[in-house]
């Protein structure tokens, strides 16, 4: 029975060589409180530039909306064919832990929703009485092998006894537990948010920590082939083998930071609800024609889009496979993001990569942990408290849309105007909502959208932001994360075109002029005149 469980349930123990006494801090629960210090605004471009010490330029932070204050009206909690309801909505009551439904389990195998390791028709070949192999249930196989686990920390090598007994004493017992309350607990087919849906799914936050338990042990069936035309081959990896392979420091600090997670929800039932969204438009603006002036922006060097931008519309980088090398060694924005806010692994289980015209929005994902550094030198820090009130649907009042910036391998292709039409419809996929007035809309929380590994120029992706987000009636709040020389440089940008009252199709067809006058017969592989010089000198 340990065959099966051993290879990934197990092997993480591996990579966790933590010095005595971190397990002590790791536990130590502590509240976090985000600060961010704003120095005066100054009067005037020229006194905000001359000061080192401005940390950070245009409209006033409190003056962009938030949620909730600036929403009017929340419908009722209610299913429609195009949202998907897993809990009773007439018990629905403020902090009481929502009650799943239907009462029992649905078993349902198809294509259409997700495959759930509890199925009667997830089986596995086994040796009968006679030692003939015959299939047999899969989850028996994984009841067995999660309550027979290794008990002994003293066959641990790497960690010392007292950090890996409270390991296997408390968190990890409790984590089995949990994962095989999946029948009980998630009761309701998962539909597969596919390609060209909008649908939308509604879950408990108990619901989604049996979900990521089970991922943890890695027992959701035909979801580790990934190559040619396999099942699940369009859809991110959901099973954590791959977090468990190798000693890498980063993969231990990922562990602690997940441990953190199940620790708190299984000392303490979870009591809200999250909603997943796939979003897919068929019609875009005409860019060229829009007649939209700019929206506010406050741009900063200083804080994060999750510990500043909160009652925001928060922006994660994301890949095409939402949540990125989350369950591998990646651990850039879109990693760090899904693993302090562990909910949003769970939408890895059922969200089919992103196409150009798609996004996927979460509402009510809990932060659970604060953290230090950034990829290499990412840590763990301490536990958090998320202060995020709740909607009447008992949802943290978090708002974060993965939109999955372009590729670009030749610095120069993000110019081209299909390529300029694709990040603007991408960001504006994301920051639309039908049927609600800018007034209730919450400003953008972003920053350096499809840069560094994928390529993209941050003063063209600040634009780029600029225009859809005014296109769909949002405010602004940009993060440059320590730049400061882009934080001027793009307010000064900003600035000027907003004196030269620009509209946003006046603005876009200055960056389509750009490449037809100055990339497109560039010489090298960066042109010597730069976009905002460009810009300036045209108008």
């Amino acid at each position: 029975m340990m065959r099966y469980i051993a290879p990934c349930g197990l092997a993480f123990f591996a990579i966790l060589e933590v010095k005595r006494g971190c397990w002590k801090k790791f536990f130590d629960i502590q509240r976090v409180e985000c600060t961010f210090s704003n120095v005066k605004d100054n009067q005037g471009p020229s006194a905000k530039y001359a000061s080192s010490d401005i940390t950070w330029l245009g409209t006033p932070l409190e003056e962009m909306n938030r949620m909730p204050m600036c929403q009017n009206y929340q419908p009722p909690l209610m299913p429609y064919p195009n949202h998907t309801i897993t809990i009773r909505v007439d018990k629905l009551q403020e902090n009481v832990v929502p009650i799943p439904y239907p009462a029992s389990f649905i078993d349902t195998w198809d294509s259409t929703y997700v495959k759930m390791p509890s199925s009667k028709s997830n089986m596995y070949p086994v040796d009968d009485h006679n030692g003939v192999k015959a299939l047999g249930s899969r989850w028996k196989i994984i009841e067995s092998s999660l309550r027979s686990s290794i008990t002994n920390p003293h066959d641990l090598k790497v960690m010392e006894e007292a950090e890996s007994t409270h390991l296997f004493k408390s968190i990890l017992p409790d984590m089995i537990s949990l994962a095989l309350k999946l029948p009980k607990l998630c009761t309701k087919p998962i539909p597969l948010l596919k390609k060209k849906m909008n649908h939308s799914i509604t879950m408990s936050q108990e619901q989604i920590s049996c979900l990521l338990a089970n991922a943890f042990f890695c027992t959701f069936p035909r979801r580790n082939a990934r190559l040619g035309k396999s099942e699940y081959s369009t859809y991110p990896d959901i099973n954590f083998n791959r977090l468990f392979e190798g000693k890498n420091p980063r993969k231990a600090e990922k562990l602690k930071t997940l441990f953190c997670y199940f620790r708190r929800v299984t000392e303490k039932r979870p009591t809200g609800l999250v909603t997943f969204t796939r979003q897919s438009l068929d019609q875009f603006p005409e860019w060229e024609k829009s007649t939209k002036q700019l929206s506010r922006l406050h741009i900063t060097c200083k804080g994060t889009i999750e510990g500043n931008g909160h009652g925001m519309l928060q922006v994660d980088f994301a890949n095409r496979y939402v949540g990125g090398g989350v369950t591998g060694s990646g651990l850039v924005q879109e990693e760090i993001r899904f693993i302090i806010n562990p909910e949003l692994i769970a939408s890895r289980l059922f969200t089919e990569e992103l196409d150009a015209n798609e996004c996927l929005i979460i509402i009510g994902a809990e932060q659970y942990s604060e953290y230090k550094g950034y990829a290499e030198t990412y840590k763990w820090d301490r536990v958090h408290e998320d202060p995020a009130p709740r909607d009447s649907w008992q949802r943290r009042s978090t708002e974060i849309v993965a939109i999955d910036a372009f590729h670009f391998r030749h610095y120069l292709d993000q110019f081209t105007p299909d390529k300029i039409k694709r990040e603007l419809n991408k960001a504006y996929c994301g920051f639309f909502r039908e049927g609600i007035e800018p007034e209730n809309l919450s400003a953008v929380a972003t920053g350096n959208w499809g840069c560094g590994a994928f390529g993209g120029d941050p003063r063209l992706k600040a634009l780029i932001q600029l225009l859809a987000a005014a296109e769909t009636g949002r405010d602004v709040v940009y993060f440059t994360f320590g730049d400061k020389e882009l934080m001027h440089d793009v307010y000064r940008m900003y600035s000027f075109l907003h004196r030269k009252n620009k509209t946003v199709g006046e603005i876009y067809t200055i960056l389509l002029n750009y490449y037809y006058e100055v990339c497109r017969n560039a010489s090298t592989a960066r042109p010597e005149t730069k976009l905002y010089t460009f810009i300036h000198n045209s108008l």
